[in-house]
């Protein structure tokens, strides 16, 4: 039924409002903003190679002490 209703009223406003640029201009705007979007995830790409890793130390006074630490913390 809605999709009656949305048919019924598309025939009636035939006119459509007008566009304020050309429809390839609405393409490359949003392109540009995709690929500004893609540059600021790749910047964040190398956060993890700031420091280098250590090791997680077994904690026995964690809230849900890891199981399986292989006594690495006592």
């Amino acid at each position: 039924m809605l999709l009656q209703q949305i048919a019924a009223s598309a025939a009636h406003h035939e006119e459509r409002a007008p566009l304020w640029a050309e429809p390839w201009v609405f393409g490359i705007g949003i392109f540009a903003i995709l690929l500004v979007l893609m540059f600021v995830t790749w910047s964040y790409t190398n956060l993890g190679n700031r420091h280098a890793a250590v090791d997680e130390h077994a904690d026995p006074h964690r809230q849900h002490p890891n199981k399986h630490d292989h006594g690495q913390g006592h």
